[in-house]
């Protein structure tokens, strides 16, 4: 049996939080949570503090195996917060610091990308033991950016765009293999099963759901659309997952607001 240890999750109760939580205490590991507020107890331990600010997870830390870094403010205050995470890390002692990052950061000029990409310079320089896992996007992006879009009656996408996207759940059990071994450092990326057009899986999402809705392809400039359509966020020689878009929806559970 793999030994046990003391796990921190910030970002715990988001998509891949939620599924990597309960995994890790399958797995037999003490699992802690960190929340901005008090929360009921429940198999995990939540544990109060704010990566926002210096010393905001001092006690989160405290005593800690592993960390497993998974939030996000979705923008430059992602670079502040893990360094207020290192340095409580740092001063708790030398806990492993797992850090789940995106594939083809370096080369899409997006602004949360170079936020990431910050990030993992971050953490790499930390002088703790480290690892981080690159995947590509979850597909819960393409549901979001049909939902987003539910009340008109033309859902559009970039053009030109092809996604990869895999299960948070397959990300979830890689994450637990990591965290029961040593830090490794850059593990190879992780990517889905598929490389296909953005406009096909919104389709292919409409029709599941019984959505009558036009999908328009809308060729959007800048440079961050044009390093999309390159291709510079996949990774088809790492093709891993086994979930595909298409059986993900069919284990998706489909309700009236869906429609």
């Amino acid at each position: 049996m793999a030994e046990s240890k003391t796990v921190l999750v910030t970002g715990g109760t988001g998509r891949l939080g939620r599924a990597l939580v309960p995994r890790l205490l399958d797995a037999g590991h003490r699992v802690r949570v960190l929340t901005r507020t008090t929360r009921e107890p429940a198999a995990q331990e939540w544990v109060t503090g704010d990566l926002r600010t210096r010393g905001g997870p001092a006690d989160a830390v405290a005593g800690v195996d592993t960390i497993v870094h998974l939030a996000t403010t979705n923008g430059k205050g992602d670079v502040a917060a893990t360094g207020n995470l290192i340095e409580a890390a740092r001063a708790a002692g030398a806990p492993h610091l797992v850090y789940v990052s995106i594939v083809g950061i370096e080369n899409v000029e997006f602004g949360y990308y170079r936020a990431k990409l910050a990030c993992e310079h971050l953490v790499e320089e930390s002088g703790l033991p480290w690892t981080i896992l690159r995947t590509t996007q979850f597909h819960d992006l393409v549901t979001a950016i049909c939902d987003a879009q539910r009340v008109s009656p033309v859902t559009i996408v970039p053009a030109g765009m092809c996604v990869q996207p895999i299960d948070v759940t397959e990300v979830a059990d890689r994450l637990v293999t990591i965290v029961a071994g040593p830090a490794v450092n850059r593990v190879p990326d992780l990517g889905g099963p598929q490389v296909r057009d953005l406009a096909e899986l919104a389709r292919t999402y409409h029709r599941m759901v019984g959505r009558r809705r036009l999908v328009c392809p809308v060729r959007l400039p800048g440079k961050v659309f044009r390093d999309y359509r390159a291709g510079n966020h996949l990774t088809p020689d790492r093709a891993v997952g086994r979930i595909t878009f298409d059986e993900f929806l069919g284990g998706r559970r489909i309700s009236a607001g869906d429609r």
